[in-house]
């Protein structure tokens, strides 16, 4: 079965512009062309079009689409890792909607919404007292202070961004690329900004050396704590995932000065 570059378009929400814009950087061939020059897409061309579009989610440029797309990894593969991430992202979400649904249901019967029931999926204290032994009492208060003062609408990019993160550390270490290739020092540098956006911790200091020494310390912590680790976990399972983080924020830190 094939479909037209204009269906193709309505399907996925994108322009035929757009498509051809692929096809011109070796994204995305149609898998034939009409002798009128109308381009067709078979059911493989829409497997690896899904896997753009699921890239472009995460915040990848076309070159390193185009760079993730040439690795050994199969289809299955890669979008099989890409489930894994959504899965988790799927069952936050969940766990909010059920949180907010208790609260609707108790406000609109008349009673007061149950305080242990109406923050699954928000809370950002559970590693208080961690925090405060790593870095100090001063660090998790600055942090604590920020989070309350953000809005919802900001508290939802955040996790957003934090999630198209960590999504995008798993990409790129499933890529076959090294720790310290551009690709992956790419998200090493989108990482130091996402921990120099959080008051109260070293990497918010201005100074290099504590940037690079927190971005060393957070990697081998990723390797060393299992529920850290996991948000970088690939199809390969155990520590790999958490590992080429930590190799990738070390060859980073070794830049700073």
């Amino acid at each position: 079965m094939e479909w037209s570059i204009q269906q193709i378009a309505k399907l996925t929400g994108t322009t035929s512009r757009a498509l051809r814009h692929y096809a011109e950087l070796g994204l995305l061939a149609p898998s034939r062309v009409g002798v009128n020059g109308y381009r067709y897409y078979d059911a493989t061309a829409l497997v690896r079009l899904q896997r753009i579009l699921l890239l472009r989610e995460l915040g990848l440029g076309l070159t390193a689409i185009a760079q993730v797309l040439e690795r050994d990894t199969t289809q299955q593969q890669a979008l099989q890792s890409h489930l894994a991430w959504l899965r988790d992202e799927q069952h936050r979400l969940e766990r909010q909607i059920r949180s907010v649904e208790s609260t609707l249901d108790a406000l609109e019967k008349g009673e007061q919404p149950m305080a242990e029931q109406m923050f699954d999926g928000f809370d950002h204290t559970v590693h208080k007292e961690e925090v405060e032994q790593r870095w100090g009492a001063k660090a998790y208060a600055d942090g604590d202070r920020w989070w309350r003062g953000m809005s919802e609408q900001d508290r939802a990019a955040w996790k957003r961004r934090s999630s198209d993160l960590a999504a995008a550390w798993i990409v790129v270490a499933e890529s076959g690329v090294t720790p310290d290739s551009p690709e992956a020092q790419a998200v090493a540098a989108r990482h130091a900004e996402w921990l120099r956006s959080v008051p109260g911790t070293p990497a918010d200091s201005g100074d290099p050396a504590d940037l690079a020494g927190y971005l060393r310390g957070l990697g081998e912590m990723y390797v060393a704590d299992p529920r850290f680790g996991a948000n970088y976990a690939t199809a390969r399972g155990g520590a790999h995932g958490a590992e080429f983080v930590r190799d990738a924020l070390s060859a980073y830190a070794d830049t700073l000065r």
